[in-house]
């Protein structure tokens, strides 16, 4: 057995969060720490937020806290930098500051993770419930992957949740599922609003989402206690940020001011084709504060750098006509073949493939193939 155990650990080290995400559903993880002593930490932690500890609660607990160490270390240095930018918004909806945990579920804090079922972002939105919640989505740029935009979303997001159902935990639940999941599975528990009586009723990818993030808060919380310390991922200390009004490349700020252009995409990963699009009307510019004195002294020519060349009105027609992807599912029918279906979206064989994760180009009826049209 311990053999067993010994395997599924290192198993886990090679795998994405996600997968094992998805391993902790089924599978049975075994610590050295008491069910007495995580009961009582869990009650110390004191969060607005929980659940009553059990072995579904207990098994992420184990995950995130022992299982996946250097996945928690990147993920605990990303926090030094956005946990203090998801608080500031919770709190100017009077919201609870527990659910910043929800972005570790989603995205492991990657400000461009992306799903298999297109939802973008940190807070992992879709395409229509973005555009319900405001956020802008152009050619040029992606306001789901704008950390701040994303953030205010999710937060109105979620108090629209609590103000249906009044409760956070079936709140939480709704972020992932829907509102309407969330209420047949209240209906088919006889009218109870409670997350472990709706639980059998939930999607079965919802069942693990509220433990899971439950697992999250509890390992942050005792991140010393298991030795785990925040990865060297160089996040900036301080940031500045400036509005833009003319349209201004990535590689103009790295060449003229000097910013690593890695930097300059990692704090604005909202702007697609690393232009930003200032001339359309006023856009955010994140950079660190240690190059502003730099950025102010070489405004003059930042704008007219190379801008015949990374500007041009061509590469930007380009980008303008080619659109904005939107995911659509499409039904295999009978003698369908991949071909005549990249034919009649528009797309390519090789673009269906790498959307649906195929190996070859067999497909059968029934299948669903998620296609991104322009």
């Amino acid at each position: 057995m311990k053999r067993i155990f010994l395997l599924l650990s290192l198993l886990l080290c090679c795998l994405s969060v996600a997968a094992q995400e998805e391993i902790a559903d089924s599978a049975h993880f075994t610590t050295n720490v008491s069910d007495e002593e995580l009961m009582r930490r869990l009650e110390a932690m004191n969060p607005f937020i929980t659940l009553p500890f059990n072995s579904t609660v207990k098994n992420y607990m184990v995950l995130y806290s022992e299982k996946m160490p250097r996945q928690m270390g990147q993920m605990l240095a990303r926090s030094e930098y956005y946990f203090p930018i998801f608080e500031e918004i919770l709190a100017k909806y009077h919201l609870p500051l527990e659910l910043k945990y929800m972005a570790v579920i989603e995205s492991h804090l990657s400000p461009t993770a992306e799903s298999k079922a297109g939802a973008l972002g940190m807070w992992q939105f879709m395409f229509r419930t973005a555009k319900l919640y405001g956020l802008k989505i152009t050619s040029f740029m992606d306001e789901r992957l704008d950390v701040e935009k994303s953030a205010d979303a999710a937060a109105r997001y979620l108090r629209d949740a609590y103000n249906v159902f009044g409760d956070w935990n079936l709140a939480i639940c709704s972020y992932n599922c829907g509102f309407g999941n969330v209420r047949k599975a209240i209906q088919l528990a006889d009218g109870k609003r409670d997350f472990w009586s709706i639980w059998p009723y939930l999607p079965r990818e919802t069942r693990g989402y509220v433990p899971a993030f439950t697992g999250a808060m509890y390992a942050f919380h005792y991140a010393k206690e298991y030795g785990l310390q925040p990865a060297d991922l160089n996040m900036p200390v301080e940031v500045d940020t400036f509005e833009i009004r003319r349209n201004l490349h990535f590689r103009q700020i790295s060449e003229v001011v000097g910013v690593p252009l890695d930097t300059v995409k990692l704090l604005n990963p909202q702007y697609t084709h690393e232009i930003i699009p200032g001339n359309s009307g006023p856009c955010i510019l994140n950079i660190p504060a240690t190059w502003t004195e730099a950025f102010i002294g070489g405004l003059d020519s930042l704008y007219v750098h190379r801008a015949a060349d990374l500007l041009n009105p061509q590469v930007l027609k380009n980008i303008e006509e080619a659109g904005v992807p939107q995911r659509v599912a499409y039904k295999v029918k009978d003698g369908d073949i991949l071909g005549r279906i990249a034919l009649k979206n528009g797309v390519t064989v090789a673009q269906i493939k790498k959307w649906n994760h195929l190996k070859s180009d067999i497909i059968r009826p029934g299948q669903i193939l998620y296609i991104y049209k322009k």
